[in-house]
C-alpha cells in the first residue's frame, strides 16, 4: 500500500521538475534571440582609402630634419582567441627628416626613432587618424669628459 500512495506524489512532482525544466529551456532561448548591445569596434575604414602614417623627425635648438634616422613602428593586433600579434615596421628618413610608414593600423602604436649623434627617442602614440602626423624633437647626447 505504501508504494501506490508514494506514486502519485513522485509523478506529480516529476511533472512539476519536467515543466520548470521546460520553461527554463524556453527563457533561454528567448533571451538567446534578443540581439545583444553592440559593441564598440574599432575604427575601420573603407578599403579604397590608403592610411598612411608620417613621422617628422628633427633636432637640435634649431629644429635642424634629422635625415637617415632609422624610425621603428611596432603595433600589437589583440586576438580574442589566440595569441597577439606583434607587428614592426622599419623605415628611414629623408633628407627633410620624414618617414612614411605605409598601411599602419590605428590604435596604439611605439615610436622609437634611433639617429647617430642624437639621443634615441621612444614613445607610445595612439593613432586615430589614417593619415596622422607625429612630430618628433630629439636631442643632442650629454658629452662625456
Amino acid at each position: 500500500m505504501q508504494i501506490s500512495r508514494s506514486l502519485p506524489i513522485l509523478a506529480s512532482r516529476l511533472a512539476i521538475f519536467l515543466a520548470l525544466g521546460f520553461f527554463a529551456a524556453v527563457l533561454s532561448s528567448v533571451r538567446a534571440q534578443d540581439s545583444p548591445a553592440p559593441s564598440p569596434k574599432p575604427q575601420t575604414l573603407p578599403s579604397n582609402s590608403p592610411t598612411r602614417l608620417t613621422i617628422e623627425v628633427t633636432g637640435g635648438d634649431k629644429n635642424v630634419p634629422v635625415e637617415n634616422a632609422s624610425v621603428y613602428v611596432k603595433y600589437i593586433e589583440e586576438r580574442k582567441l589566440r595569441k597577439d600579434k606583434k607587428l614592426e615596421l622599419s623605415v628611414k628618413t629623408n633628407r627633410e627628416g620624414i618617414a612614411h610608414v605605409p598601411d599602419a593600423n590605428l590604435g596604439k602604436a611605439l615610436v622609437q626613432v634611433v639617429a647617430e649623434g642624437w639621443k634615441s627617442y621612444g614613445r607610445w602614440f595612439d593613432v586615430t587618424d589614417p593619415r596622422q602626423i607625429i612630430k618628433i624633437h630629439l636631442e643632442r647626447p650629454p658629452k662625456w669628459y
